[in-house]
This record gives C-alpha cells, structure tokens and sequence, in this order.
C-alpha cells in the first residue's frame, strides 16, 4: 500500500513537472490594446555597441519601422518592430509575452509571433495622469484668432 502510494506521488510530481517544463517555452500570453502607432527609425534597432561607437560605416538605407503604443491594466509599452512590414491592427486587443528582452506579439490568432524591440515601459497611472495633461493644455490653451492685417499684407 505504502509503495503503490509513493509509485502514484512519484508519478504526480513528474507529471507536474514535465506539464510545468513543456509550458515554460510557450509562456502565459498577457492581453493589451494598441492604442498609437508612428512610423520611426529602426536603423537604430539593430545596431551594436561595435557598429555605434566604432570607425563610421558606409550609410545604409533607412528604414521606416513601426512604433506602437501598447497598453494594458498596469503597464504602457513602446514597441518597436524589426521591419517596416510588422503591422498590428489599431484598437484591437492583442496577445503578448516577453521572450529574450523582447515581446512577442501575436494577432488574430496568427500562426507565428512578431517579435518587438521595448523601446519604454510607463507605468498605467502615470501615463494616464501624463495624457490627461496634455489633454488639459490642448482644451485650456487660448485661441489667439488669425492676425489678418499680415495675410493682406503678404497678399498685396
């Protein structure tokens, strides 16, 4: 009685633990939603320490890559992609993990992930107290009505 109890707990503890060991790599998928997106350099992105401060290199054609806000409960990410052809869909819902410094994203139930460089990481709420600053200077900013004695100037 005593061995076949401690067959069955042996048995438990490696199935634990192969279910833990096959769960690492595909890692707990997080839900955010993209809220902002701007086309940016990603020259940037892939270069070294070498390639930065070394001699200078014979300049490379630049490209545009994408910069996407991505927010969730606690935290605001600027992601950055590796190519200009790394596309996510605006206000939708996403799912992410961090794998190696990076996030990976999928979208739509996508077969692969898109992997993104984090740019920065903001708290929820000083993003939102950040936002609703500007939001305030933008509506609070007087409206100083056009100064028509130039425009008839330039016109003459």
């Amino acid at each position: 009685m005593k061995f076949t109890l401690l067959v069955a707990l042996v048995m438990i503890v490696i199935t634990a633990g192969v279910s833990i060991t096959l769960a690492a790599p595909i890692g707990i998928y997080q839900h955010g939603t993209v809220v902002r997106m701007r086309m940016g350099d990603c020259l940037l992105m892939h270069r070294g320490f070498i390639n930065n401060f070394g001699p200078p290199q014979a300049a490379a054609a630049e490209e545009s890559c994408p910069e996407y806000t991505l927010v969730t409960d606690k935290v605001v990410f600027v992601i950055v992609g590796k190519s200009s052809n790394q596309l996510v869909p605006l206000a939708e819902i996403i799912d992410f993990r961090f794998q190696n410094k990076e996030l990976a994203v999928r979208v739509d139930d996508a077969r692969k992930e898109s992997k993104f460089a984090i740019k920065e990481m903001t708290l929820r709420s000083q993003w939102d107290l950040i936002q609703k600053h500007i939001e305030d200077e933008l509506n609070d900013s007087p409206r100083h009505p056009a100064d028509t004695s130039l425009m008839l100037r330039s016109r003459q």
